[in-house]
């Protein structure tokens, strides 16, 4: 095998750029792991600066040879341009689009590029494993940095985008304040904005609820595990660590931080009842195991869709399934959109021809 029948991958999110090389054939090789050049880890540069940066990592990781590269990018971007609308975990409230597809080709004109959105990429990687070649349309939620969510029409292995290019950007839809808080502000979103979904459900959103509890209790919170595991201990581990032993403080904080999210997908069931699965994703679902969907399960149990909630009892959790790290992975997405699936139609509004390898036994 050359070079030229490997495909260079790259998944940037919010916190970590992964970058290797993917073949149908042999899967993923040559793994690179490290931050992804972002606000958070560039705090004193501009914006624009920062963007450099991120295309000058994105071209250093198409090695020499290999002419065909797929990407994976955490952002609200226009699937049929390329155009990069915003980012809030790289850029945060920075909203100037940014044509990033133009500017890979520019800079590395003999790649053949492909861009997609980071959530697409895990949709597509997800919806290639065989027990789902018989669903009419997958849904997938990642909860992370950021929140977001794709649809796909298996039958026609497309992800149906807006005028704008845009589909699933849940993380920033309105959210009404979870009622175990009681009275309290909107919290702010990393985008700028209050109130998003984002500012409750993604892991800096559990994060601020967890200081905002402990700020309104803090005798409780300090005979809580949180308190008994001391200022040095990993929040995350901490929080997963007091859900495994049965801790009311972490489930209540579990439970405020995951209805905001819930109250998206009891919509998006009721709206489209050809959603035959959700996959939840992500950091924070690999985290907290299956906490999250237990979380989510239990605000639908409690305020299910109408009648059918009633007629078919366990309609959500026949539903909603979480992944395992590995399964829906953003970097083998990429391989596939650069192998040639098209996930969108093309610039001009021509709809994609289908897909029939969606449903193959990729790596």
């Amino acid at each position: 095998m050359t070079r030229h029948d490997e495909i260079a991958v790259v998944d940037v999110g919010g916190t970590r750029l992964r970058r290797a090389l993917w073949s149908p054939e042999r899967g993923l090789r040559d793994l690179v792991d490290g931050p992804s050049p972002s606000v958070r880890t560039h705090p004193d540069l501009p914006v624009r600066e920062v963007r450099r940066r991120m295309v000058d990592a994105l071209c250093a990781a198409v090695p020499a040879g290999v002419t065909r590269a797929g990407v994976s990018f955490g952002a609200a971007l226009d699937h049929r341009t390329g155009t990069v609308y915003a980012s809030a975990p790289l850029w945060g409230a920075h909203t100037e689009p940014f044509d990033l597809l133009g500017a890979l080709r520019s800079a590395r004109p003999e790649v053949a590029w492909h861009l997609v959105n980071d959530v697409t990429a895990a949709l597509l990687h997800a919806a290639a494993a065989p027990h789902r070649r018989t669903l009419r349309k997958l849904l997938l939620v990642t909860v992370s940095t950021g929140i977001a969510a794709r649809t796909l029409d298996l039958r026609t292995g497309t992800v149906a985008v807006d005028e704008c290019g845009l589909q699933g950007e849940i993380g920033h839809l309105p959210a009404a304040v979870p009622a175990a808080l009681g009275p309290v502000e909107a919290r702010l979103c990393d985008c700028g904005s209050p109130g998003h979904v984002a500012a409750y459900s993604s892991g800096p959103g559990i994060r601020r609820l967890a200081e905002l509890t402990r700020a309104r209790n803090p005798e409780r919170w300090a005979a809580s595990a949180f308190g008994r595991a001391g200022a040095e201990a990993s929040f995350e581990d901490t929080l997963r660590s007091a859900l495994d032993a049965g801790s009311t403080t972490a489930e209540v904080l579990l439970a405020a931080a995951t209805e905001p999210l819930a109250q998206v997908l009891r919509t998006a069931l009721c709206l489209d009842p050809e959603l035959d699965e959700i996959v939840l994703t992500g950091g924070v679902v690999y985290g907290l195991g299956d906490h999250v969907r237990r979380a989510l399960l239990a605000h639908l149990t409690r305020a299910g869709l109408y009648l059918t909630a009633d007629r078919s009892p366990d309609w959500a959790a026949r539903r909603l399934t979480t992944s395992r790290p590995g399964e829906a992975d953003p970097l083998i997405g990429a391989g596939l959109a650069a192998h040639g699936i098209t996930p969108a139609p093309d610039a001009d509004g021509t709809p994609p021809e289908p897909a029939p390898h969606l449903t193959g036994a990729f790596r």
